[in-house]
């Protein structure tokens, strides 16, 4: 290679050096600030999961201190005074307030389930809980003809929770004197693969009182 091609090259290279610099002085601040967004994203998920972690920890702080009062009524009153940080951990306060102050006002407490219940911001199974207890609650002023609207619905769906709406309705079935259709109920929720072996043992004396009979299979366990 002869001395120009080499000052040629030299000075090709120089000016490609140039330009790559010049580059970056001017998009340089672009990389620099994806670096401050990754940085400063992972830094943003580690704070928010700690902040998570640390409002569960302190909401079960809040709830065993509202349990450890003396009398249902304090406990009942404890609990509706915790703060939840989301409708979720909210509906689990409301749900052990509603149980502490069942015994105490059980109109207040069937009207504190039901709110619950019609909550939409609250995920599904605590507002079907809600219902549950609610419509179960024997002084609690609502209607046959409301009880069995809402155990209707969740009678559509599926799982423990149709099961259970069944329960309750067979219940109104037997306080309407239907017992025929109680019996079908019941004997519908025995025969389910999906009762619990506690429901299953619950209706099946309910069906023994009401004069019917059941299987030696149903009844096990």
């Amino acid at each position: 290679m002869s001395n120009t091609d080499s000052f040629i090259d030299e000075v090709t290279e120089e000016v490609r050096r140039d330009k790559l610099f010049a580059q970056m002085r001017r998009y340089g601040w672009i990389a620099v600030l994806l670096v401050l967004l990754i940085v400063g994203g992972a830094a943003y998920n580690e704070w928010k999961k700690a902040s998570e972690r640390a409002a569960a920890e302190a909401l079960g702080d809040d709830i065993l201190a509202a349990l450890e009062a003396d009398d249902r009524a304090a406990r009942a009153d404890a609990l509706a005074a915790i703060d939840a940080p989301t409708p979720g951990a909210d509906a689990v306060v409301t749900l052990l307030a509603a149980g502490e102050a069942i015994g105490e006002s059980p109109a207040e407490t069937a009207e504190m389930l039901l709110t619950l219940a019609d909550r939409g911001d609250v995920p599904l199974v605590y507002r079907q809980i809600a219902t549950l207890k609610a419509t179960a609650i024997s002084e609690a002023g609502l209607s046959p003809e409301e009880r069995r609207e809402r155990l209707d619905g969740l009678a559509l769906g599926g799982g423990i929770v149709r099961l259970l709406a069944e329960e309750q309705l067979a219940y109104l079935d037997i306080e309407a004197g239907e017992t025929d259709a109680a019996l079908e109920r019941l004997e519908q929720i025995a025969a389910d693969a999906e009762a619990s072996q506690g429901l299953r043992r619950r209706v099946s004396q309910v069906i023994v009182a009401l004069g019917g009979d059941v299987a030696p299979a149903q009844d096990a366990g």
